[in-house]
């Protein structure tokens, strides 16, 4: 058997790459490159989810294959497959596999929003200088796991102190002080740039609420490459209007896409960037490599990258 290229199947375990689409070829390959077989459902010991905008057909493919070992979903953060999850076989997913790219937009984002892009793109006249800087500033990230790491490296050179915020106060390397979620609103105090890059959760889930937003600072800005739902738009806007923070910048809405109208697309204060911290462009080759290491941990019954807390659902 072969691929549409020609290269030769190899002989390692059988994973299917569902549902079929000339999109995902390289993924196929990354199979091949990994020591694994491309292999139809019914033979398969392994299943790579390929296409993140259907997750509901999921449940068709797991359904009477249960030889199924291992499934691979596709990006980081995994809500719409929560409900699918089980204990009979390992889930992946793709945990800091576009952590980079979505760091540096975050980063583009925080500059863009602490320097007055929100209103220098908006006006047609020359017009009074605004902004402040990130050097020697105050960052706060909610979020441990990947983007967290390359934000921080990212914000050494602007001497930053850096807080992060996570489930458990466990140092992280890099960060100047790590707390837990119940001591948030400490954490929030003074911080010019607030960044979240968490998974969402039943307990993060609005984490940045009224409270929340009270606690920062008049000209701090709210950063959003995580999940809209963390974020209770009213209370956002509440905020702004009150100019009790400096602005928002958001990759991610709730709902998204975001309809035409709502509030915060004409909202001065306010930059949105339709959930493009990682495209397609930038993901799949990083994607196709994270499946290349996990098939060849696969095959070698070594514990894959990535691993899914079923329990914690993320």
């Amino acid at each position: 058997m072969s691929l549409g290229d020609g290269t030769r199947v190899g002989m390692g375990p059988a994973i299917a790459v569902e549902p079929k689409s000339g999109r995902f070829e390289s993924l196929e390959q990354a199979v091949v490159n990994g020591g694994g077989r491309v292999a139809p459902l019914n033979e398969a010991e392994a299943l790579i989810w390929a296409d993140p905008a259907v997750p509901h057909q999921l449940p068709d493919s797991l359904r009477g294959h249960d030889g199924l070992r291992w499934v691979a979903l596709p990006f980081a953060g995994i809500e719409p497959y929560v409900g699918y999850l089980d204990h009979g076989r390992v889930w992946t997913c793709a945990r800091g596999v576009y952590a980079r790219p979505v760091a540096e937009h975050a980063l583009m984002l925080g500059l863009a929003g602490l320097r007055g892009l929100s209103t220098y793109a908006r006006v047609a006249s020359w017009s009074a200088p605004e902004g402040h800087n990130l050097i020697d500033g105050r960052v706060t990230i909610f979020g441990a796991g990947g983007i967290a790491e390359e934000l921080l490296k990212l914000l050494e050179g602007f001497n930053c102190t850096t807080t992060v915020v996570r489930r458990r106060p466990t140092p992280m390397a890099g960060a100047d002080r790590t707390v837990a979620f119940e001591d948030r609103i400490d954490a929030l105090a003074g911080a010019d740039l607030v960044v979240l890059a968490l998974a969402l959760t039943p307990e993060t889930e609005s984490i940045m609420s009224e409270a929340e937003f009270a606690a920062m600072a008049d000209h701090g800005w709210l950063v959003n490459v995580a999940r809209g739902g963390h974020v209770d738009n009213e209370a956002l806007l509440a905020a702004l209007d009150a100019g009790s923070i400096g602005g928002a910048c958001l990759d991610v809405t709730e709902p998204e896409p975001l309809p035409d109208g709502h509030r915060l697309w004409s909202h001065p204060r306010v930059m949105i960037t339709p959930h493009v911290g990682n495209t397609p462009e930038m993901g799949i080759p990083l994607l196709a490599s994270h499946i290349e290491r996990n098939v060849a941990l696969f095959a070698a019954e070594t514990e894959l990258e990535g691993q899914v807390d079923v329990d914690a659902g993320y």
